[in-house]
């Protein structure tokens, strides 16, 4: 077996399962915790960083719904949810709410350890793609930092989904009207005053930039060495 060093907050106000689940997903080299509520699992929280949590719908005490809520607006975590409820509604209510994915009872314990690593895999895809070079400016989207000059320079929501979008397309030139909608910003000055932002942080010299450059008539585009 693969040393798997990925570690599960099991949530479920069910002995039976909790103990079943620990003992599978431990026996495929898993490091598991548990909890029996929303509130022991917060407090695990607090301590642990955890790779998947594995969220029973409906527990006493604050459900898993309104804890994936509140989890999600704190930390980035995966989140399978756990339900004995098949309906559609239910399964949206969840994914709406931030859930990554789910799974109604009773299910096959192999099933959800697919899931597991499905979405671990996912995530370990994701953060590799967060870190980019721009030249000498070395940039972490999961962090939101930029690294120049011997130093750390944050960026916001706005710049990160930019960021994201031209890393994604470099060479390709975005109109004023392309960025505002990406960044959710209406007005042209705003948009150029963010530009002007960028290059202050990616740029060795923001005033000639070399990197995000300006197409005069039609936007900004992005070149990556």
């Amino acid at each position: 077996m693969e040393n798997n060093k990925n570690h599960i907050l099991i949530v479920d106000d069910d002995n039976r399962i909790r103990d079943l689940l620990k003992d599978y997903l431990s026996e495929n080299n898993y490091i598991v915790s548990t909890a029996e509520n929303a509130e022991q699992a917060k407090k695990k929280m607090q301590y642990l960083k955890y790779d998947t949590i594995i969220l029973d719908v409906m527990m006493p005490g604050q459900n898993g719904y309104e804890l994936t809520k509140e989890v999600k607006k704190k930390i980035k975590v995966p989140i399978i949810l756990l339900t004995a409820k098949g309906e559609v509604e239910n399964r949206i209510k969840g994914l709406e709410l931030g859930a990554d994915d789910y799974i109604g009872k009773p299910f096959e314990p192999k099933e959800l350890l697919l899931r597991i690593k499905n979405i671990i895999n996912k995530n370990n895809k994701i953060d590799l793609k967060s870190k980019h070079n721009i030249g000498k400016a070395k940039i972490d989207l999961n962090k939101m930092t930029v690294y120049l000059n011997n130093k750390f320079r944050k960026i916001n929501n706005t710049e990160k989904k930019v960021l994201l979008e031209m890393l994604a397309n470099p060479g390709i030139t975005y109109s004023r009207e392309k960025i505002g909608k990406i960044s959710g910003i209406n007005q042209e000055r705003s948009i150029d005053v963010m530009i002007t932002r960028l290059r202050q942080k990616i740029e060795i010299n923001p005033k000639n930039p070399k990197y995000l450059q300006t197409i005069r008539g039609s936007g900004y585009v992005l070149w990556i060495e």
